[in-house]
């Protein structure tokens, strides 16, 4: 429930400011950007924010109150500033994800935190830098440079608060308080579809697009021109072609008649797959919520016979055509007149197995689960395979329990899917003696299953097209690749202007450490990070611009709070011969070269070099090679994600050196296998001592491991 005003209000020591949620950063409003984030921070927190009576694990929180235009509530916004040297980590790692491993680690680093609806007048718990319900949760280091790390919306369970609101809000906040770079990792999904994918076919740019985040790093050495030709090949993929690809296929009917009706509507203007996403993703967001149907294939629809009296009266007329005469009755009936070889206890008992497998998976699985899902979760209580197959072929459209238990077939995968309704009170079917009618008894809301067409619901269309067209485009191993190009492109940045208004009443310079003065070596990076901004006065001297560097680089980093510059390279004696908006390059002494806290990758020196391209951590799963200790990604090694790590792994090129070796030693009485003839061996016992290895198999008379 949201947080009444008033009451709210009550609850504080004293009367806080509460701030326009709509209009807040807009016009300077509370505070104009005006200098580095790391200045506008502290002004913010002092003349807009009221400090909680609690700390987060040592932290203070403060926090500052949000009205709704449209909502008599309150919407909190907690800032917790955490001091990195006390930190238990440290060290950021969506820096490293997202390829600033580079960067010095800051000394302090600000959390923004909108928690869900329910605990709005709550203090935050403990382990609150974790969640991943909150409504909003940033990160931005004390330098500027940020991290989006979490947003839900009304499809992430928020009564109050829709993702763009929240997205439009963080914008704003990150304006006006001076961020420079702020990334996000975009796993946005609506329902089935992922939205990175659908957004990037049909506009160019991810569903954060819009607000001008724009491609940062892709995950499997995906690159820039990687990404932006994926997008244009599908994008460009053209409606007359698709026909034509899939006029062999048993989804070539319904895809057709998705294309000819929206192009129908579009009056012909529909050429290729970007025009039409578009213009279906326009439809759908002026589209009336009451007339959108659920998306789930075969649709669900109430019925339209219902009496005032808790009764309901199905006629053959108000059945789909697909379902002529449909029979809703108990199991345990239906289970006495099978005449089976198993006894009717025994069916019934595995039908109740059955329906506990549905409702455990009902919430990871709302549009029901597949017949060999369902086989396989109840073979966990009952082995008899046979009793199984035989009670799930006689169930639907039967109660058992307080549910109704139905079946469907996908018509798209073709797979039979199983589901369930449940009742709100027993239910009594009544076995009909005509065929003419079906009554049912206390069963609130009864929905039957009509058949779906094109246009009756844009969601589902959306789908058939996203799953037939670009996940499961056929014979194309091109159109795949694009695919799963953009699916692993799911890091994004935007950048903010580094010069304000006030560049003509001071001096303002981009300050960067001397990369010599750094032993880029040691910390496996190749360049120093993007510089810091440092403003003096029209008037300031030398000797001024060095103190304001000192002072700048000491309250930001770890590893340079006893700087002392000694020289800028640009600039020698005079200040009237440089310019204002310069790039400026420091030296000096007391930089702390054996702190841990040097850079946000850590002080490990552990490699990447996998077959994809990537040479550094992009966040996916990946393992070490046990000999020669770089890591590849799991994926590309052929390891599934659903796989357990093995215990020891050896990488290809090790294999290849260790089959060389043996080539030498054992030529010409025994011939080794190729290295494309590796493989996971289940007993490693003879190679390396361990169960399970990536290797090659050799005789079995000459393993010399």
């Amino acid at each position: 429930m949201p947080v009444p005003i008033i009451e709210t209000c009550r609850k504080r020591k004293r009367k806080p400011r509460v701030y326009n949620l709509q209009r807040f950063g807009e016009d300077g409003f509370p505070i104009h950007r005006n200098g580095t984030f790391r200045d506008q921070i502290r002004v913010f927190l002092r003349d807009g924010a009221e400090v909680e009576d609690y700390d987060l694990r040592g932290m203070p929180v403060w926090c500052t109150l949000f009205s709704h235009e449209t909502k008599s509530s309150l919407i909190p916004l907690y800032i917790v500033e955490e001091n990195v040297i006390h930190s238990p980590e440290p060290y950021c790692d969506h820096c490293r994800c997202t390829g600033w491993s580079n960067h010095f680690v800051s000394k302090r680093k600000y959390h923004f935190i909108i928690p869900n609806d329910s605990e709005w007048s709550l203090p935050l718990e403990e382990d609150a830098f974790d969640f991943q319900t909150h409504a909003l949760h940033g990160l931005i280091h004390c330098n500027g440079f940020g991290h989006l790390l979490c947003v839900n919306g009304m499809e992430g369970g928020s009564k109050y608060l829709c993702g763009r609101e929240i997205v439009d809000f963080w914008d704003r906040i990150c304006n006006s308080l001076g961020a420079r770079m702020i990334t996000v990792e975009d796993l946005s999904k609506k329902r089935a579809l992922e939205l990175r994918l659908l957004y990037g076919v049909a506009y160019g740019h991810s569903w954060f697009g819009r607000w001008g985040y724009k491609f940062c790093r892709g995950s499997y050495g995906v690159s820039k021109s990687d990404y932006e030709n994926a997008i244009e090949l599908l994008g460009s993929l053209e409606l007359d072609q698709i026909e034509c690809d899939f006029s062999e296929l048993r989804q070539f009917k319904v895809i057709k008649q998705v294309i000819r009706y929206y192009r129908d509507m579009s009056e012909g203007h529909l050429k290729t797959v970007r025009d039409l996403l578009r213009f279906m993703l326009i439809i759908k967001s002026h589209a009336s919520p009451q007339k959108l149907l659920p998306a789930t294939p075969p649709l669900l629809t109430d019925s339209p016979h219902q009496k005032r009296s808790n009764r309901l009266l199905l006629k053959k007329s108000d059945v789909a055509d697909n379902d002529k005469s449909p029979k809703y009755r108990n199991y345990s009936s239906v289970a006495a007149n099978l005449g089976s070889r198993w006894p009717v206890r025994r069916l019934i008992f595995a039908a109740e197995v059955i329906v506990e497998s549905l409702k455990e998976m009902k919430a990871l699985k709302p549009n029901g689960m597949t017949r060999q899902d369902v086989r396989d979760s109840a073979r966990l209580h009952i082995g008899d395979t046979g009793l199984l197959d035989y009670v799930l072929k006689s169930m639907h459209n039967v109660v058992v329990g307080d549910v109704l238990v139905r079946r469907y077939v996908d018509p798209i995968t073709r797979i039979l899917h199983y589901t369930i309704q449940e009742l709100d009170d027993a239910v009594k079917a009544i076995e009909p003696k005509k065929e003419e009618a079906v009554v049912l008894e206390e069963i609130t809301p009864l929905r039957i299953f009509t058949p779906l067409k094109a246009g009756a619901d844009v969601y589902g269309d959306l789908l058939l097209l996203y799953t037939n067209v670009l996940l499961n485009y056929p014979d194309s191993e091109l159109v795949r690749s694009a695919t799963q190009a953009i699916l692993d492109s799911k890091h994004f940045v935007k950048e903010w202007p580094l010069w304000d208004d006030n560049n003509d009443k001071v001096l303002q310079f981009v300050c960067r450490i001397n990369p010599s003065l750094i032993d880029l070596r040691s910390e496996q990076i190749t360049e120093l990070p993007p510089g810091d901004l440092v403003t003096v006065p029209l008037q300031a001297t030398v000797f001024d611009l060095k103190q304001a560097i000192e002072d700048t680089f000491r309250d930001t980093y770890c590893i340079l709070s006893n700087l002392v510059v000694s020289e800028i390279e640009e600039v020698k004696e005079d200040m009237s011969l440089t310019e204002s908006c310069s790039a400026l390059t420091v030296t000096g002494h007391g930089i702390d070269l054996e702190s841990k806290l040097k850079c946000q990758g850590g002080c490990d020196t552990w490699m990447v070099k996998c077959i994809c391209r990537a040479r550094d951590d992009d966040g996916e799963r990946m393992i070490s090679c046990d000999v020669c200790e770089v890591w590849q990604h799991t994926r590309c090694c052929g390891i599934d994600d659903s796989d357990t790590l093995p215990p020891l792994f050896v990488c290809s090129n090790c294999c290849e050196e260790f089959a060389e070796q043996q080539r030498k030693v054992l030529q010409p009485k025994y011939e080794f296998p190729s290295s494309e003839n590796m493989f996971l061996i289940e007993s490693a016992d003879d190679f390396f001592g361990d169960q399970r290895c990536l290797g090659m198999i050799f005789p079995e008379e000459n393993y010399l491991l």
